[in-house]
């Protein structure tokens, strides 16, 4: 639309307009404020913008608007609208320069990885507002590239205080079964069509001459409140219909009939006018010195231009603009085919070669008549350089495009498999299966037909997580054997991964005992490179537990636990191994290694930027701070897990948040959150996490003296035994509910698989468990001895929570035994534990304990921190620690102004005025710790690096 329609098409919407003012007005006081208007085509979402930018002359504005194309080049509307900002890049913490830079085609190295580009550009805008608020504007957002889309979507949801607005227009059908886009989950404003009243003026204010009222009520009911509708349908009627209402009803969509009205209007103009419209709808860029050398290159004079002018179909200023979007499409629809490769032909040879090799690349595969296999071979290099900026979707669509001009079928299949690998990693699952059964129809090389049944494995397991992908990664693995050795271990590693998840819930139920059985009888070829010896332990270790017990496999996880802690591995091989040498640790109770490896994959995760490991491995240390009982640590961890998923939009299962209502003794809303996790876990066909639930049920059972309830989920859960890391420590809560629910002898069969375990283990953690559970069945002559050599071992390790498990237990025996006084010092010492970590649930059951010992226990202390949010008391833990806010800020994904604005609200809640201050409060930890990157150490949280290859949960 022109600016006066604009104006016009603008009657009528006052709340809108009103909601756009108190946009502007909060984005000035200091407040960020993310704003998505969706509607229909032509319903005005551009005039709102236009409203929107000139009510904002006190904002820095950038403004950009997506075109619908097929071909995309990663990150460029992104790059346009960070150019006034660039010189900002120099001061960004070197890991973000670095991503930023690949993203934009400044840098080399590594594809980098969105969310870190998205820090960046967080970074930059920040900056940027302030010393003045800043608008960032961007019209037909859902056109623009999907590299671009994800990173603004992530900057719109890490908003806080940084005094930015951000505004998107999408077009979007309301009543539309459509799959959603980028931006769903951010705030949006529904734009519909105006009132009858609002649509009738200016229906009347553009037509010149009489309308009956007739025909004016038809138009309105017809154009819906649509302005665009109500400008250009009168168009298709003429001077007899608008007067005497002569003529037919079109019930056809009104999309279709503004289309098709432009078309009409185009058939009205010159020939040269056409072919000078349809060159500039074949190009996507809006490059006025393109069109013009492309348009002579047809003969076509400078003034066929007018025409459009005049009609006001096309305006060519600093860039080409249609009178709208709809006319673009109505332009190349109705065209001939072998105009449209004529006008893509002129394009291309127009071109400046080495400005823009990715657009004369697509220009010239559109312009093909036919397979054309150079014209491919360029497509394909035109993929790996989307792909190393980190543009997976335009990698896809280069690839795609290759593929379809190639005239080899074996290069055709492996062209078709590189472009299901890009769509798999830009999420488009749906894409990758059918550029996946092209690449299978072959012909492919015994490796790339090893590869595509890998990816097809991996295209199973990002879709169900367990289920029908072990026995798909299995296969897979089998086939790499003698192709490439290491591939074949890591697919083996991954099979096992993939079992393990999928539990009890896997296809057949044998599905763990498959894999480990293949791992054993595989016969490794020698080519490919050669994997770490730690890792090959470990794999033959985790194999061997499972196929022939604890007595077996210890032995070889532990020379691989060990070697994983003394050698050096590369980040790639860590990122991959540490989680199941992680899960292995504990299962075989040896802490020393759980506490190092969890802390190392942590800290890892972190540095390189690999954030679809990051939650899992912040899950998993979570456990370690529990067990250890530092509350303040693994509610930190928590914390940072949640951050990260939301800045990624990623999910995990409620596990840390059912294990926080659990363990803080919330029993109502830990035992909704066991129905919640248990629907969660199983729709995902995640047994493993099933298992967490239930052993969680089991100690929260426990805690509440709910034993007869504790007895069923634990023996559920025992009859799995090698969901690992978590089925060893079954046994012990089965053990202590069948005792206490007066069923010992329903502990019996626990007792002598924890025995078989814990005497392969030899740790002092499962040793000290085994004690406590004989002094639970072996009457009371056993008992002392028992609990004593359970206390003494325990106390040689860090699970705190276990040790303080056997003094509950042991005190209870005490105080049963007459022996009140040597109970009140056990029950003390676990009570002040339970206290400490935020266990109420076993707090409770102690403080009962010692009252019947005729003690009296203190009700707890209020504590001020329990003011602060989660997030509050992560950045005022961080800032403790002597982080700055930029370093708190890279790793909570939020900007140095959103830290200092919450560090504002931690120092009036906790009565501070300064970091220092923070030191001597609760929220401090109490030294550099585990989990938790000591201020002095070489690793800091901004050096972060890419990990291009997600798996996206």
């Amino acid at each position: 639309m022109t600016s006066h329609e604009e104006n016009r098409a603008l009657r009528g919407r006052r709340g809108e307009c009103e909601e756009l003012d108190r946009l502007l007005a909060s984005v000035v006081s200091g407040h960020s404020e993310v704003l998505v208007l969706r509607g229909e085509a032509g319903v005005g979402k551009t005039a709102l913008l236009s409203y929107l930018v000139q009510g904002a002359d006190r904002f820095v504005i950038v403004r950009a608007t997506g075109v619908e194309s097929e071909v995309e080049l990663p990150y460029a509307v992104l790059q346009q609208l960070c150019a006034p900002f660039l010189e900002g890049i120099a001061r960004l913490p070197e890991p973000q320069r670095q991503a930023l830079g690949t993203a934009f085609g400044s840098r080399t190295g590594e594809p980098p990885d969105r969310f870190l580009v998205g820090l960046a550009v967080l970074g930059l805008f920040a900056e940027a507002a302030e010393t003045t608020p800043l608008l960032c504007v961007l019209d037909d957002a859902q056109w623009i590239d999907t590299a671009s889309a994800q990173t603004l979507t992530f900057v719109a949801r890490r908003l806080a205080a940084e005094r930015i607005g951000m505004v998107f227009a999408v077009r979007a059908a309301l009543e539309s079964d459509e799959a959603g886009d980028a931006f769903d989950a951010l705030p949006a404003l529904v734009v519909r069509g105006l009132a009858d009243a609002d649509a009738a003026a200016l229906l009347d204010s553009a037509i010149v001459g009489p309308l009956d009222d007739r025909v004016r009520s038809r138009i309105v009911a017809e154009a819906r409140g649509n302005p665009l509708a109500l400008l250009e349908l009168p168009r298709d009627l003429d001077a007899a219909e608008l007067s005497f209402g002569i003529g037919s009803v079109d019930h056809a969509a009104l999309t279709g009939r503004i289309e098709r009205g432009f078309t009409r209007r185009l058939d009205q103009l010159p020939a040269p006018t056409r072919r000078l419209m349809l060159i500039a709808a074949a190009e996507p860029s809006g490059d006025v010195t393109l069109l013009w050398r492309a348009a002579e290159r047809l003969g076509i004079a400078a003034d066929a231009v007018v025409p459009a002018q005049e009609a006001g179909l096309l305006e060519l200023g600093a860039h080409v603009r249609f009178r709208h979007p709809l006319m673009r499409s109505a332009v190349y629809r109705a065209a001939s085919e072998r105009d449209r490769r004529r006008a893509h032909q002129v394009l291309a040879e127009a071109m400046i070669r080495d400005t823009d090799p990715d657009y004369l690349a697509w220009h010239r595969a559109e312009a093909a008549d036919g397979l054309d296999d150079g014209i491919a071979a360029e497509l394909e290099v035109s993929a790996a350089r989307a792909q190393a900026r980190g543009g997976w979707a335009a990698s896809a669509a280069f690839l795609t495009r290759s593929m379809e001009l190639t005239p080899d079928p074996g290069e055709r299949a492996r062209r078709a498999l590189a472009a299901a690998d890009a769509r798999l990693q830009a999420g488009a699952t749906d894409a990758a299966h059918t550029m996946l059964a092209i690449a299978s129809a072959g012909p492919l090389s015994d490796l790339d037909d090893a590869r595509a049944q890998l990816l097809g494995a991996q295209l199973a397991f990002a879709s169900t997580r367990g289920r029908g992908a072990p026995s798909l990664l299995l296969s897979a693995a089998k086939r790499f054997e003698p192709l490439d050795a290491a591939v074949a271990r890591e697919t083996y590693l991954d099979a096992f991964t993939a079992a393990l998840f999928a539990g009890r819930l896997a296809g057949g139920g044998s599905a763990l005992d498959d894999v480990a059985s293949a791992i054993l009888d595989a016969h490794w070829g020698d080519a490919g490179r050669m994997l770490p010896s730690a890792c090959e332990l470990l794999l033959d270790g985790l194999a061997m537990l499972v196929t022939n017990g604890y007595a077996t496999g210890v032995p070889l996880l532990r020379r691989a636990l060990d070697a994983l802690r003394s050698d050096r591995i590369s980040d790639e091989d860590a990122l991959r191994w540490l989680w199941p040498a992680s899960r292995a640790a504990r299962a075989l109770g040896d802490d020393v290694s759980w506490l190092e490896l969890t802390d190392r994959q942590v800290r890892l995760a972190r540095r390189t930027g690999a954030l679809a490991m990051l939650p899992i491995a912040l899950t998993e240390r979570f456990s370690v701070e529990l067990f250890r009982g530092d509350l303040a640590a693994a509610l930190a961890l928590a914390a940072e897990a949640d951050a990260v998923t939301a800045a990624t939009g990623t999910a995990l299962s409620p596990h840390i948040a059912f294990l926080r209502a659990a363990w803080g003794g919330s029993e109502g809303e830990a035992r909704a959150l066991i129905e919640a996790s248990r629907n969660d876990v199983s729709a995902r066909g995640e047994g493993l996490f099933l298992m967490g639930t239930e052993l969680t049920s089991a100690v929260f059972l426990n805690s509440f003296g709910r034993y007869d309830e504790a007895l069923v989920v634990a023996e559920n859960a025992a009859e799995h035994p090698f969901e690992l890391g978590l089925s060893t420590w079954v046994y012990p809560e089965l053990i202590e509910a069948a005792v206490r629910s007066g069923q010992a002898d329903r502990g019996a069969p626990a007792l002598d698989r924890l025995e078989e375990i814990a005497r392969a283990g030899g740790t002092d953690w499962l040793l000290g468990i085994l004690a406590r559970c004989h002094a639970l069945l072996g009457g009371d002559e056993l008992a002392e001895a028992s609990y004593q050599e359970s206390i003494e071992r325990l106390s040689r390790t860090q699970i705190r929570m276990a040790l303080a498990r056997t003094q509950l237990l042991y005190g209870e025996w005490l105080r049963r035994s007459g022996r009140r006084t040597d109970a009140r010092e056990q029950l003390r010492r676990a009570h002040e534990f339970f206290r400490d970590a935020g266990m109420e649930g076993f707090a409770e059951r102690t403080r009962h304990e010692l009252a019947a010992t005729g003690e009296t226990v203190r009700a707890r202390s209020v504590d001020t921190t329990n003011d602060l949010t989660a997030q509050e008391t992560l950045i005022a833990r961080l800032a403790a620690e002597g982080r700055s806010n930029p370093e708190i800020g890279a790793q909570l994904f939020i900007s140095p102004r959103t830290v200092e604005w919450h560090l504002g609200k931690v120092f009036t809640k906790l009565g501070v005025t300064s970091r220092r201050g923070l030191r001597a409060t609760a929220v401090a930890p109490s030294g550099p710790g585990l989990g938790w990157a000591d201020p002095r150490s070489p690793i800091d949280l901004r050096q972060t690096r890419t990990n291009h290859k997600e798996t996206r949960s």
